[in-house]
């Protein structure tokens, strides 16, 4: 009875044979779905346009499939899952019927090692090493996977089921890369040489530019040189040969008035013309003013179609605020540009104590990118390190006078007039009482120079 039981019960038949020739045929459907679905997915537009003009053999078909990867993945996810699905059960089915209970066990083992390994994580990655030729290679047939309607159709009908059914059906309209993720991606790009230092930097000033307002960027009116409108054209040329301008603005009856802006070639034909005692005002031409609220990148684009190189920076009440030039907005992106007339800037000292005494005009957010895990905050009534100062101590400050925000002291290092001139930034070691006491962001003031009263 055993005998005649077992060879009976555990053999291939014609049909098993068939069933296996099924499997091996979907195993590599399943690799090569795999590799499509990697392939397509690290393909972004840009880089299937870099096809396109390369003309390379499938890169329009692949550029049309990038374009529309929301409708493309799901069918090809779908058809990837059911091929995996059927060769697995028509395994367990072949192995149960050639090897009895024991068939179960191989046929788990089969398929956690074959079909893993061969048509999962093979595939995959030989699609991360090659892939341009992977994404080209396996184009044409998503094409004519796409084309099979009555797959496109099964998958809309299980994705609108899963919609119906679950909650939350996502973002469809929402941003896919964010400026974190640019930043990132150039870091990246930067480390493994693919571009350069400077080319990095470039990315992200490109993407900082956009979030930067006129504010940031202008000239203070504490540091704008200015002419009356009443002045005479020699007396003007001599001022502006001294700054180092080629225009600089004209005001009435004061600062906030500001009636034009004179250019020191108009001063010189003037003056060549014999009109050496005219008033600046019948020089002048007309001011252009902007919002101090107002987006660098808006303001660029308005310089470049109005063909006007400054503009005068007007606060809410308006009042001036300052004035930006057209060199103030390409600083933003390619960094500082002197001249042979700009007095530069001294930079940032590190001390050998870990202090440092930066221009108080330094943003507060470069100020923390030059400090280890620095928490100076960042507030819409100021945005350098001077103007944090000021907002903490409430008044003009005394040289030498401090202020505690945070886990740092800022110390008014230079004071002229009613300005900050410098700003010595020190640590305060974790272990001060006062810094656990007041805790991260809280603000304190102490004592300064002789003469100075405690604040708290």
């Amino acid at each position: 009875m055993t005998s005649a039981v077992g060879p009976s019960s555990h053999h291939f038949t014609g049909t098993d044979i068939i069933l296996l020739v099924i499997v091996v045929i979907l195993i590599f459907a399943t690799g090569y779905l795999a590799m499509s679905e990697t392939a397509i997915t690290r393909t972004s537009k840009v880089k299937a346009l870099t096809l396109v003009e390369e003309k390379r053999r499938g890169a329009n078909t692949l550029l049309r499939l990038v374009e529309r990867i929301d409708r493309v993945l799901p069918v090809v996810l779908f058809a990837l899952e059911v091929c995996t699905l059927v060769a697995a059960t028509l395994v367990g089915v072949i192995a149960a019927h050639a090897f009895g209970g024991l068939g179960v066990i191989l046929a788990i083992v089969f398929e956690i090692v074959v079909i893993f390994i061969f048509a999962e994580l093979a595939p995959k990655t030989w699609a991360v090493q090659h892939p341009d030729r992977s994404a080209l290679a396996t184009a044409p047939v998503i094409r004519l996977l796409l084309a099979f309607k009555p797959l496109v159709w099964v998958t809309q009908a299980l994705i609108a089921i899963t919609n119906a059914i679950l909650p939350g059906k996502g973002n469809r309209g929402g941003p896919y890369t964010s400026d974190e993720m640019l930043r990132a991606m150039a870091d990246e790009a930067a480390e493994e040489e693919v571009i350069e230092h400077e080319e990095r930097t470039l990315i992200h000033s490109i993407i900082d530019f956009g979030d930067t307002v006129v504010r940031e960027v202008m000239v203070p009116r504490t540091d704008m040189v200015a002419v009356e409108s009443y002045a005479h054209i020699s007396d003007v040329i001599d001022i502006v040969i001294a700054a180092g301008f080629s225009r600089i603005p004209v005001y009435s009856q004061g600062i906030d008035d500001i009636v034009g802006i004179v250019f020191l070639k108009d001063l010189m034909r003037e003056e060549r013309e014999g009109n050496r005692d005219g008033d600046v005002s019948t020089v002048m031409r007309e001011a252009r003013f902007t919002p101090e609220s107002k987006r660098v990148s808006e303001l660029m684009r308005e310089m470049q179609a109005g063909k006007f190189h400054m503009a005068i920076v007007v606060d809410e009440f308006g009042g001036t605020a300052g004035l930006v030039t057209l060199e103030d907005l390409i600083e933003e992106l390619v960094g500082e540009i002197t001249d042979e007339y700009d007095i530069e800037e001294v930079p940032p000292e590190k001390l050998d104590d870990g202090t440092l005494v930066v221009n108080a005009r330094m943003p507060v957010d470069e100020v923390n990118e030059l400090l280890p895990d620095s928490d100076l905050p960042e507030g819409e009534d100021w945005d350098t390190v001077g103007g944090l100062l000021y907002s903490v101590l409430g008044h003009v400050p005394s040289e030498g006078e401090t202020a505690v925000v945070g886990r740092h002291r800022l110390a008014a290092e230079r004071v002229q007039g009613r300005r900050i001139g410098r700003v010595r930034i020190t640590t305060l070691p974790s272990q001060n009482g006062g810094d656990k006491r007041r805790g991260s962001g809280s603000k304190a003031v102490e004592s300064g120079g002789a003469g100075d009263e405690a604040r708290s």
